[in-house]
């Protein structure tokens, strides 16, 4: 691929559907270069030819995916994610090149679908910044575990007026700010991963304080199916050196069906990079909804927590945890390297204890020995009970001794 400009230079890339928003783009591009920055507009449009002559060409990008020509797609939803998968490619072997200082994208929902998956292939930390017509809804399957700002576009990107004009040059601002104000200086300490709850917040407080008195760098992302996923979009880009996987609830989530769900793919970057990693079952005896009359119907005669207003808590069963085990041990059997399952047996969340609405032990021991019975345990993978409450401190003591043990060794 021939280099789009200087190979010097780092670049801010400008991407929309320059059919129907050449024009928008071209001005947010007018704003960005007024800032002093260089920019390369990018057409990634798949119908009519453009209406202003772009940097990069459809072609160009179309080129980049090797097995379906996004230009000779007749199916509108086809070209769009074979252009996808183009510009994923594209950017990737820019950035990879050190051409790009930060993205920012135009569009309505299929330029945002469009977009959004290459800007997410991109680091965490590199600017990027997606001005939608989506922007204020919810938007997790655009932004997944990436850090896109997602900028509504309040009207829709449809010409230049009084409205959209202010909305562009706004986004065009922000991302100069992003690119051009030089991030301070911390001391860089090895990250180590580290998942909460609000009902495992005793027992994560504890880890981290330790981790950071062994002068380690604890990040700890909230268990709610963003936070999970980014945290393995960290270990990928090879950010985040050890993870202690304290609260698993998402995976609740993704097996029963509440709105914090694991995804397909929770799991496997951790694993595949190798890094130490301690994982336990924090909260996973519950399942997660929002306000009490969105529950849905099949789950009415179920034990539920208004934990507040916009969120209600279900508790799992046996059975639906014996499939929350299964779930896990497919993913941990792959392991090629040292993995530890630390299993709390007096309770996995604040809810779980005695006196409390979710205290179960049968659902839990449902839990512990389907996920014994299902784990192929060998020299580097092994599943330990240890006769304490996830917030006891002797359990977040076992977990930090785990993790220093594995760290020691890595």
């Amino acid at each position: 691929m021939q280099p789009t400009d200087s190979d010097s230079v780092p670049m801010v890339f400008a991407i929309a559907t320059m059919d129907t928003k050449g024009k928008e783009l071209s001005f947010v591009a007018e704003q960005l270069r007024a800032q002093g920055l260089s920019v390369v507009t990018v057409d990634v449009g798949t119908l009519d030819p453009p209406t202003i002559e772009p940097t990069v060409t459809r072609e160009q990008v179309a080129r980049c995916n090797s097995t379906t020509d996004a230009l000779n797609v007749d199916d509108r939803g086809q070209a769009i994610d074979a252009m996808s998968i183009a510009l994923q490619h594209y950017l990737s072997h820019e950035h990879q090149s050190g051409r790009v200082a930060g993205v920012i994208g135009l569009g309505g929902t299929g330029g945002t679908a469009l977009i959004c998956p290459a800007m997410a292939a991109l680091p965490i930390g590199l600017p990027k910044l997606m001005v939608s017509t989506v922007g204020g809804g919810d938007v997790s399957a655009f932004v997944g575990g990436s850090d896109i700002l997602m900028f509504p576009s309040i009207v829709d990107v449809a010409g230049l007026n009084q409205v959209s004009t202010k909305i562009l040059s706004n986004a065009a601002h922000a991302l100069t700010g992003m690119v051009s104000i030089p991030t301070p200086e911390v001391k860089v300490r090895p990250a180590i991963g580290l998942t909460m709850f609000g009902v495992t917040t005793t027992c994560a407080t504890a880890v981290r304080l330790s981790l950071e008195a062994d002068g380690l760098d604890p990040l700890v992302f909230h268990a709610t199916g963003t936070g999970g996923r980014a945290m393995d979009k960290l270990v990928e880009s090879k950010m985040i050196r050890g993870v202690l996987d304290i609260t698993t609830t998402e995976v609740a989530d993704e097996v029963v069906g509440g709105i914090f769900p694991a995804g397909p793919t929770r799991f496997d970057a951790i694993l595949k990079s190798e890094v130490p990693y301690v994982m336990s079952l924090g909260a996973v005896d519950m399942v997660n909804f929002r306000a009490r009359s969105t529950v849905p119907e099949k789950f009415s005669d179920r034990l539920l927590h208004v934990h507040n207003p916009q969120i209600t808590l279900m508790r799992t069963t046996p059975e639906e945890n014996r499939e929350i085990a299964r779930w896990i041990a497919n993913k941990v059997n792959r392991s090629t390297a040292e993995v530890v399952i630390l299993i709390p047996e007096k309770g996995v969340s604040a809810l779980d204890a005695p006196g409390q609405p979710f205290f179960d032990p049968k659902a839990d021991e449902a839990l512990f020995s389907e996920l014994e019975r299902c784990v192929e345990t060998t020299p580097n993978r092994a599943v330990r009970r240890l006769p304490y409450h996830i917030n006891d401190p002797e359990f977040a003591n076992a977990l930090t001794d785990a993790f220093r043990t594995m760290w020691n060794r890595f």
